[in-house]
């Protein structure tokens, strides 16, 4: 045990094999350099299409007023004149207001077609409806249909489950 082990430390230091700071700055100017260059070749590239597509703009018909020179812009006001489906401005606003319609629409009387004597009922009272008279089923093979005529008699039979009389007066 005598035998002390001695460490050299005269040549301390650093691995000469590891990059040395002036590569890494090297390579951080050389990309800096990249994105700059890709930037500016990108934007001289828009640059270049945009003016081909206004130079190649197609030629309007003389009837129509000249109020702009470059189609591509529109005025809000012109914004109505599109045909449909338009961009949304409020998009939560616009579907609230669509969905109110459809709502009173479902959950209210109302005439589709008047002239052919169509309406609409809502549907919880269609429901009770076809709870109570069930749904219409086809006619077994080699029976005749029943007309027009006898099923709205037999319609007209059945007793009025909406809870007011013709005259207006409730049942009790």
């Amino acid at each position: 045990m005598g035998e002390e082990l001695k460490h050299e430390t005269a040549g301390t230091g650093f691995e000469r094999e590891d990059m040395t700071p002036r590569a890494v700055y090297v390579f951080l100017g050389g990309l800096l350099a990249g994105v700059i260059l890709v930037a500016v070749l990108l934007w001289s590239l828009y640059h270049a299409m945009d003016a081909y597509e206004r130079r190649h703009q197609p030629q309007q018909s003389p009837l129509v007023p000249q109020t702009q020179s470059d189609t591509r812009e529109v005025s809000p006001d012109e914004v109505n004149t599109f045909p449909q489906p338009r961009l949304e401005k409020n998009e939560r606003l616009e579907i609230n207001q669509f969905r109110l319609r459809e709502e009173q629409s479902l959950n209210s009387y109302g005439w589709v077609d008047q002239k052919a004597g169509v309406v609409r009922i809502p549907i919880d009272r269609a429901m009770q409806l076809i709870a109570q008279r069930g749904l219409a089923t086809t006619p077994k093979s080699g029976s005749v249909p029943p007309s027009e005529v006898n099923v709205v008699n037999q319609a007209a039979q059945r007793p009025d489950t909406s809870g007011v009389l013709a005259k207006g007066k409730k049942q009790r």
